[in-house]
């Protein structure tokens, strides 16, 4: 029933509806899920009548009352809606909305208005509160669907801006994506070059993991696979700069052994953190002389698979890019063979577990699994993804890092 009018009491006058049709709507909460309301109302008076209206219709809803804003802030907690009176000792008008909207991030807020300023309510609206309620125009029934609805409306706003997020980090990470992982500046057809990226599982976006492969004379390749430490849009777009970096190097003719030092200058600069470093292999292929040239900056070696084996590249392994200034040492891998081809890759392949204990495959795994009998029908372009799905099978799931491949071959078989 409607209870007599007490001043500006909440109920006495005749129901009428939310002014922009908010009210007539249903919820579509769940019907048995209980709600936490935190009703922050000086007068208790108001604040007892509301309490029996929740009561006279069964709203499943727990009553909590703050009779201030600072009371209101020791008791906001977990609750699901707030319902604010603007007119409170220690804030007036939408300045108290303001500071309950800071404070009550994850929970609705409806604000109760008088007669005579039932325009606030509107500016409420527009100000971020989910509803507004006139003093004087609501019983039990219309209140319950009022929070409930505000609930719902909250909730709604969430999950929509959190859609939202997700589509601007998509599209941040596809473009992130073009900066890491380009298309082979290359015309030569005496080799051909199989390219390879999926990001680890710890996140959707894409993380600092790059490759790049550059040619600057008919007979010259160069080509290289690096991972900047840690996951996200910082680590993506410190890898962008590096390999755009190193393929302005290459392009310009800088000496060989002045590359690697001039890509740390370019990470010591622009990095966030003192602590953020890089690993890097690159690889330089003088086509004529069917020979290369390795450097390793902390980056496992590649693999070379020729004469039906599968041997690591012995090239030094060399410091961390971003650690301390060193130029890597250069190491002349001579084929025996027009047939063969270096894969090169990032920790992420390698890292993942082999067993219930905490042994990884490493690169002594990682070759064991381009021995394996099986891969003998894989083709040149489905192996980076047949390795993928062979290491995940034996971390017993998705692997937690990111895994960049660049596969190049010459002759065409394996």
């Amino acid at each position: 029933m409607t209870r007599p009018h007490r001043g500006a009491g909440l109920a006495g006058s005749p129901v009428v509806p939310y002014p922009h049709g908010g009210l007539a709507r249903h919820a579509n909460l769940p019907p048995g899920e209980r709600l936490r309301v935190l009703l922050v109302e000086d007068d208790e008076g108001d604040a007892f009548l509301v309490g029996e209206l929740l009561a006279e219709t069964n709203s499943m809803i727990d009553l909590l009352v703050a009779t201030s804003l600072r009371e209101a802030r020791q008791r906001i907690g977990d609750v699901d809606c707030v319902l604010l009176d603007l007119g409170l000792p220690d804030a007036q008008g939408l300045d108290g909305l303001r500071q309950v909207l800071e404070m009550s991030s994850g929970a609705a807020v409806c604000v109760l208005t008088g007669r005579t300023d039932e325009h606030l309510g509107v500016v409420a609206v527009a100000e971020g509160a989910q509803d507004y309620l006139v003093k004087g125009q609501v019983d039990g029934v219309l209140l319950t669907r009022a929070l409930r609805y505000a609930v719902e409306r909250k909730r709604a706003d969430e999950n929509a801006r959190r859609l939202r997020e997700v589509e601007l980090r998509q599209a941040e990470s596809a473009r992130l994506e073009r900066g890491l992982l380009p298309q082979p500046l290359m015309t030569t057809d005496q080799v051909a070059v199989h390219t390879f990226y999926r990001p680890g599982r710890h996140a959707a976006l894409i993380g600092g993991d790059f490759f790049d492969v550059v040619q600057t004379h008919p007979d010259r390749l160069d080509l290289i696979v690096g991972d900047v430490c840690g996951h996200g849009v910082d680590e993506a777009a410190l890898g962008v700069e590096l390999r755009v970096a190193w393929r302005a190097l290459v392009l310009a003719r800088v000496p060989d052994d002045e590359v690697l030092p001039a890509l740390e200058q370019v990470l010591m600069s622009e990095r966030r953190l003192q602590e953020i470093f890089a690993t890097v292999a690159t690889i330089r292929l003088d086509l004529d002389a069917n020979r290369a040239t390795v450097r390793l900056a902390g980056h496992p070696p590649p693999l070379l698979l020729s004469g039906g084996q599968v041997t690591p590249v012995p090239a030094p392994g060399g410091l961390l890019l971003g650690v301390r200034p060193r130029r890597p040492i250069a190491y002349d891998l001579e084929f025996d063979t027009d047939d063969w081809s270096l894969l090169m890759y990032t920790d992420g392949l390698i890292e993942g577990r082999v067993g219930a204990g905490n042994e990884r495959l490493d690169v002594p795994g990682l070759s064991g699994l381009l021995d394996e009998p099986d891969n003998r029908s894989v083709s040149l372009p489905e192996l980076p993804a047949w390795l993928v799905g062979r290491a995940e099978r034996l971390n017993g799931g998705p692997l937690a890092d990111d895994v960049a491949m660049l596969l190049v071959s010459r002759g065409g078989g394996r």
